[in-house]
């Protein structure tokens, strides 16, 4: 057994920061779809919208990640990360136009993807091999953990407050500045390596490190970025419950219970990664992605509603935290925010691309060929990772 300590001081912290942020940004997105509804956005708008923000991450996590790495600094990319989606809650509910939104909505995402490169290289230099996969998936339980409590938070006010989505979004303001308050306990371990300092300060230069990459990392990354165009946003499954004529209660009910799922899973599930194998593991989770979206594409009832949540909650149980540990043990050490830039920068290149596509096959087709595609797409990721990458654990 290993006497590494994995659950240190700064995972900890790390875990209950993204625990607060969560209960602010899971407060709103549930009722996201329908408040954009009811200010005149249409399916494919909100596609449109998702991917956008999906973009925004992409365009700024791995150039923030490289830029950390350079300086050698990560508490500082954390901190503004967190403050500038704490406050571009309050922004959205101001006005309504949407160019507005769009800002907001900007605002929100560049946030995110301020942190996420620099926040993924401080939780994998805190962990060693053996525990990756219980470190990420104990971060993901907390963070998940706060996405549980947010949308009961939502549910509570709406449930007196019917149809008032806006007021949410200015509660959301105090858990989201208590989580940049937390970053302020971090403490900052400066490093600079020879690579970092020579690295290329081009916005784009990020993207440089595939040619620096180790085979197995850029096999993976190829799988997670093939799952990721068919990975579209939730907000499509908030819809398809809503076309059943599901009531917002209900879905924002089964929602909480897919993040308590969610929760109560991601520990074990990367505790199993550590032991059964990062690859057989994520592709529990593909498995489980592609019977949801199956379901969902036909889904006619409350009971099968939350059956499908249910089983949701365990794909992302079984895959986000995962995912990022997986590829962590594929980084060089002196690149590290780089190199988790690239993969969260490429992935939410691409979940651009598969929240527009889906709007669009949902506008012009059906939800069910929307939603019936990424159950497809799902398993032939599955395919790639037993045939073309058959040799990584």
């Amino acid at each position: 057994m290993s006497k590494h300590k994995y659950l240190t001081r700064t995972v900890l912290i790390l875990s209950f920061i993204s625990l607060f942020a969560d209960i602010a940004s899971e407060m709103l997105y549930p009722v996201m779809p329908f408040y954009l509804k009811s200010i005149g956005f249409t399916a494919l708008s909100i596609g449109v919208l998702e991917g956008f923000a999906q973009f925004v991450i992409g365009i700024s996590t791995g150039y923030f990640g490289n830029l950390s790495d350079r300086l050698g600094k990560r508490v500082l990319f954390i901190r503004a990360g967190y403050f500038l989606s704490a406050i571009s809650k309050t922004m959205m509910a101001l006005f309504i136009y949407p160019w507005w939104v769009f800002f907001s909505r900007f605002t929100d995402r560049l946030g995110k993807g301020l942190r996420t490169g620099a926040r993924d290289a401080i939780l994998s230099a805190e962990s060693h091999d053996e525990h990756k996969g219980k470190v990420f998936g104990f971060h993901r339980a907390m963070d998940t953990t706060g996405a549980a409590i947010g949308p009961v938070i939502a549910l509570v006010y709406l449930y007196y407050h019917p149809d008032d989505y806006r007021t949410l979004f200015f509660i959301a303001l105090g858990p989201g500045l208590f989580s940049v308050a937390i970053t302020f306990l971090i403490r900052e371990k400066k490093f600079i390596t020879a690579k970092a300092k020579a690295a290329s300060a081009n916005f784009f230069s990020f993207f440089s490190y595939w040619n620096r990459a180790s085979p197995d990392y850029k096999k993976i990354l190829i799988g997670l970025l093939g799952f990721s165009l068919f990975n579209s946003s939730d907000a499509f499954l908030f819809l398809a419950a809503k076309n059943e004529g599901m009531e917002d209660n209900y879905i924002i009910g089964a929602y909480i219970f897919y993040n308590l799922v969610y929760a109560g899973f991601a520990f074990p599930a990367g505790s199993l990664a550590d032991k059964l194998g990062m690859k057989k593991t994520f592709s529990i989770g593909l498995a489980l992605f592609a019977i949801v979206y199956a379901g969902m594409s036909i889904n006619t009832s409350q009971l099968s509603l939350y059956i499908l949540f249910f089983v949701y909650g365990l794909f992302a149980a079984f895959t986000e935290g995962v995912s990022t540990a997986w590829i962590s043990k594929h980084c060089s050490r002196e690149e590290r925010g780089t190199a988790m830039g690239l993969y969260k920068s490429s992935s939410s290149i691409c979940l651009l691309l598969s929240s527009t596509i889906v709007g669009f096959l949902w506008m012009h087709f059906s939800p069910f060929v929307a939603l019936s595609s990424s159950a497809v797409g799902a398993v032939c990721v599955i395919i790639y990772f037993f045939a073309g990458a058959r040799k990584i654990a």
